[in-house]
């Protein structure tokens, strides 16, 4: 028997529904939600991920604006240019896409942009009160995996979720919403890197295994649980000569093995990376809530 598929496109079109809501309340009451995304450089992936929050904006009645800048950009123009965005009240959301350049220093920006206006939830006042389990943010990717286990009814509480990937945009943040003490989390977390020893030992120890690796496939069904909910967040070019494109997309699972024995799993493409726009919408519109209180 075949895993069940948990669609991503299904439970992002939920999420967006909600969020179209939202904003029209807002509206009637004279608040316009507003994003901006600031792309430097010409990174094809980054471009497409742009392309798409834009999109997707447009579709739920939030005002955006991209601003796209040379690669030769100097740090001072892009602190500049934060600096006058975190004053611009069009704009409740600031999203300055990754990777940048490599002469430029992430970190700076990071700490530069509004706590309040950070909607990927970087910033470390951000990070500080999701590992508190205070109000604010939440990174976009693991809260897009809460919310797809919420809507598929599967619940986490007390059981054993294993994280693979240790990245400051997937890995940190899910490990500590897992443990959080609240009836959506409550579980048993623990998180697994290139350091771990015997991964394959813990992986099958997981009741839900979340792989955010950046490795293509490098997850075979011999490392999961009979039944097990494998969640796949990686989503890699993989060269196919067989292919019209010349590559493929694939994830960081194996899925022909793993759907035989997983209970549930998320495809890819068409799982985890449709959330992550849609929880970008909701937190655009939690920001547009906190800047008109």
């Amino acid at each position: 028997m075949s895993a069940l598929i948990l669609n991503g496109k299904d439970v992002a079109g939920s999420v967006k529904e909600n969020v179209r809501q939202d904003v029209l309340k807002l509206k009637e009451n004279g608040i316009h939600p507003g994003l901006v995304v600031v792309l430097v450089g010409d990174d094809p992936a980054s471009q497409v991920y742009v392309k798409n929050k834009g999109k997707a904006c447009a579709q739920l009645g939030i005002f955006s604006e991209t601003i796209l800048l040379p690669e030769e950009t100097s740090q001072r123009e892009l602190n500049t240019l934060i600096d006058k965005l975190n004053e611009d009240p069009k704009f409740h959301g600031i999203l300055v896409q990754m990777p940048l350049p490599k002469h430029l220093n992430a970190s700076e920006i990071i700490h530069r942009i509004r706590p309040e206006k950070d909607v990927d939830c970087f910033h470390p006042e951000n990070v500080g009160r999701l590992v508190l389990g205070e109000e604010g943010f939440l990174p976009c990717t693991p809260a897009g995996i809460m919310e797809v286990l919420k809507y598929y009814n599967i619940s986490i509480n007390g059981k054993h979720v294993v994280v693979v990937g240790r990245s400051n945009i997937v890995g940190k943040p899910m490990l500590n919403m897992l443990y959080q003490k609240n009836k959506q989390a409550n579980a048993t977390a623990t998180i697994c890197h290139t350091g771990t020893r015997d991964l394959k030992a813990i992986t099958r120890l997981a009741d839900i295994l979340i792989v955010a690796a950046g490795v293509p496939e490098m997850v075979t069904g011999d490392m999961i649980k009979k039944d097990a909910v494998v969640i796949d967040v990686g989503v890699n070019r993989v060269d196919d000569p067989a292919s019209e494109k010349g590559y493929r997309l694939t994830g960081d699972v194996l899925f022909e093995e793993a759907e035989k024995i997983a209970s549930a799993i998320t495809p890819v493409p068409g799982g985890i990376g449709l959330m992550t726009i849609a929880m970008l919408m909701v937190n655009t519109i939690k920001a547009a809530k906190f800047l008109n209180n």
